[in-house]
């Protein structure tokens, strides 16, 4: 495989990226390889780039059961053999544990293709804790265009097959009916009627089954796709937003982002079922009489007036309830301080109007809920029934009125599904207008820099630059921060101290990228951050926010402690964690916790004192390898003996240091 071997990243990634049209929407994320997962990894891989250190890059373009389809440095794509590859990477691993798996192969006799599948199993089970190579996995951005994310899924050709499953089905409906009714109006049974019968009866079934799993396939991956859209979205927000809309809205949002995708999907497809049927339920009733077709449209036009007044009232029933849901969340957020301080007589004085008023915007919307869901299609099988009355007062043959009985039936049943999917889709486009903010989030432009990872990875000397550094919050008259000046280089230790409400959190946003200056310049390196990109910026820089804007996410110890690096964590990611925590004065609390490491801290598991989160939080900080670590009143909890650990350790452990405290 030498010549199939790149020597610049650069290049690969970008020759991967125009192979694959990806364009500029793209992301990676780098993994190490281990023995135990090397051939399940690589059978998933592409486009990727495997780093085999000293063999050189090879870039995956796609892994197609036992073969791997490889980029050459000239450009073309060649099929080598997944053993192969797995071979090269595990005998590069250690010799001596390769020649001692020959020579046990040698005594067993075992040879060809055999001996090769058994070489290779017993080298990465000896390997399974052993780092191998280095995957760097190349994707689409989940902030991409959706209708693209869509194709690249399958999921287009998934809803295009589930709509003709549902047209032949409605095609078998008619066929059914069409000779159940011929034999039942004509008072005779013709055995080729009855066989054509029975044989569409028994299609029936494939094709319903077939519906079925299209409809479940397309409803979970586009829900996949739209959940990890809504979560990129939300990680993208800027920092005043969040801080401005508070916990109660958010969680409004989420309650909407999981109303949107049950009934959007469900309503979508069901609409879409709805307008096959009624086509085919005017033809047929067109067959059955041209006033049918008439009262069909007539109907048609009151069901869409029903429907706008519904969602009217559902428009207004949604903004009662996330109203209620917004002020539920901020009293609970809020409970302990109102029970302190709040005088209890006044504690529900507004809750009863509230729910009051939502009550009578619910009895509305539901009524008029019930004349769509229900009215609608009940009130059109009278009708129709009615207008095929004059059919049967002019003794009209059987084929005209089983065309239009059948077309009845066939309007009354599509009525149902759109009346349903209807009501489905005005619900999903209400929620949509809380959702929007954070699918539009996902799609905001992300400062790359020069997407260059060597550059951005470079020990700089002059860590921080800032110069004549402006800052003003959006509605505020005067500026918070005005005319700063600082200058960090590496190996500094820096104290930065000041009065409450003096900027000097503001000014840790600023430096770690969570939002941008008014005006200044702000420099790493030489680089501004826009030159950088986001990514590489906050690399450089890792801050431990104040306590109250911090939080212990409800996982397993080790996550919290290793939220800057790669997941899951390596075993020498655990190991320095372990240490980490000692250092800290930890260890009697990794002592007392069952599960170490692993044990599931946060709100619903292991409960953490102010102290023990603190440290966590400063273990973090440290744990991300950057250039710069930023602590924001870290050690103000912190009793002396731990105090003198902690410090210890952090001027052990950070290469410069900017420390955040009160005078």
């Amino acid at each position: 495989m030498a010549d199939l071997g790149w020597l610049n990243q650069d290049e690969l990634s970008k020759a991967l990226v125009r192979h694959a049209s990806l364009g500029d929407a793209y992301e990676t994320e780098t993994s190490a390889l281990y023995g135990r997962d090397l051939e399940s990894r690589l059978r998933r891989a592409g486009p990727a780039i495997l780093d085999m250190g000293e063999t050189g890059l090879l870039g995956i373009v796609e892994t197609r059961k036992d073969t791997v389809l490889v980029l050459t440095p000239d450009l073309i794509v060649r099929r080598i053999p997944l053993a192969q590859i797995i071979d090269r990477v595990c005998n590069a691993a250690n010799p001596k544990w390769r020649d001692e798996v020959d020579a046990l192969l040698d005594s067993c006799g075992a040879r060809g293709a055999r001996r090769s599948r058994a070489r290779r199993t017993i080298l990465c089970d000896r390997l399974h804790k052993t780092r191998l190579a280095t995957l760097m996995q190349i994707s689409h951005h989940p902030g991409s265009s959706f209708s693209y994310q869509l194709r690249e899924a399958g999921l287009c050709r998934t809803l295009l097959s589930f709509v003709a499953a549902h047209a032949l089905e409605t095609v078998l409906w008619l066929a059914i009916w069409w000779a159940g009714g011929q034999a039942a109006l004509s008072g005779r049974i013709d055995a080729g009627w009855m066989l054509g019968w029975a044989l569409a009866t028994a299609a029936l079934v494939p094709v319903r089954i077939w519906a079925t799993w299209t409809q479940g396939k397309f409803s979970v991956g586009a829900s996949g796709l739209l959940k990890q859209r809504l979560l990129v979205g939300a990680l993208r927000l800027k920092a005043g937003q969040v801080a401005h809309e508070g916990a109660g809205k958010f969680f409004s949002r989420v309650a909407e982002a999981e109303t949107l995708e049950m009934l959007a999907l469900s309503g979508g497809l069901m609409s879409a079922v709805s307008v096959l049927e009624l086509a085919a339920a005017s033809a047929v009733l067109w067959f059955g009489g041209g006033i049918l077709v008439l009262l069909l449209a007539v109907w048609m036009a009151i069901a869409a007036l029903a429907t706008g007044r519904y969602a009217r009232e559902r428009a207004r029933w949604t903004e009662a309830r996330l109203a209620l849901t917004h002020d539920a969340v901020e009293r609970m957020t809020g409970h302990r301080t109102r029970l302190a301080q709040e005088p209890p007589e006044r504690r529900h004085t507004t809750e009863d109007e509230a729910l009051e008023r939502y009550h009578q915007i619910s009895a509305r919307m539901d009524r008029w809920g019930v004349a769509v869901s229900a009215v609608v299609p009940n009130g059109w099988l009278v009708a129709g029934l009615a207008g095929l009355l004059p059919a049967f007062v002019r003794n009209s043959g059987s084929s005209e009125l089983a065309a239009g009985l059948g077309g009845i039936l066939l309007a009354y049943q599509a009525l149902r599904h759109m009346s349903s999917g209807a009501a489905q889709l005005v619900g999903a486009g209400i929620s949509w207008k809380s959702v929007v903010p954070l699918f539009q989030a996902a799609t905001a432009p992300l400062r790359s820099g020069l997407r260059s990872p060597s550059l951005a990875a470079e020990p700089v000397r002059t860590v921080l630059d800032a110069s004549d550094l402006s800052f003003r919050y959006r509605d505020a008259a005067r500026p918070v921060l005005e005319g700063v000046d600082l200058r960090i280089e590496q190996g500094d230790w820096v104290l930065l101290e000041g009065a409450s409400g003096g900027g000097k959190s503001t000014l840790v946003s600023l430096l770690t990228g969570l939002r941008e200056p008014s005006a200044g310049l702000l420099t790493s390196g030489g680089l501004d951050q826009h030159a950088l990109g986001e990514d590489a910026w906050r690399k450089r820089f890792a801050a431990a926010p104040q306590y109250h804007e911090n939080h212990l996410l409800t996982g397993s110890l080790a996550f919290n402690l290793l939220l800057g690096r790669a997941w899951p964590p390596a075993p020498e990611d655990l190991a320095e964690a372990n240490t980490v925590c000692h250092e800290l004065g930890l260890g009697p609390l990794l002592d007392r916790m069952p599960g170490g490491l692993h044990q599931v801290v946060g709100d619903t598991g292991w409960q953490l004192s102010q102290g023990e989160r603190s440290r966590v939080f400063l273990a973090r900080a440290l744990l991300q390898r950057s250039e710069m670590v930023i602590l924001d009143e870290s050690f103000a909890a912190l009793d002396p003996e731990n105090l003198r650990q902690s410090m210890e350790c952090t001027l052990k452990r950070a290469k410069t240091l900017l420390v955040v405290a009160h005078p």
